[in-house]
């Protein structure tokens, strides 16, 4: 599974992370820092101690891999 991550910072210089479960592949650096950029805008996103975010601090893809057993 992969997620990309959106990290944000925050006035008192917090990181704020946003996930995005399975984003289209390959991704748009410019399509991702213009989405960021309309968050900051609108103000709909805050940490969760209430604190507005002021800037964008980068975005990664993360990808995790599972193994299940079954133990019998």
């Amino acid at each position: 599974m992969k997620t990309l991550e959106l990290q944000f910072l925050t006035q008192d210089n917090k990181t704020v992370r946003v996930a995005v479960d399975e984003p289209a592949e390959p991704i748009d650096t410019v399509k991702v820092k213009n989405a960021m950029a309309q968050m900051l805008g609108s103000g709909v996103l805050v940490s969760s101690s209430g604190t507005a975010l002021s800037s964008m601090k980068g975005a990664r893809l993360i990808e995790q891999n599972i193994t299940e057993y079954t133990l019998a």
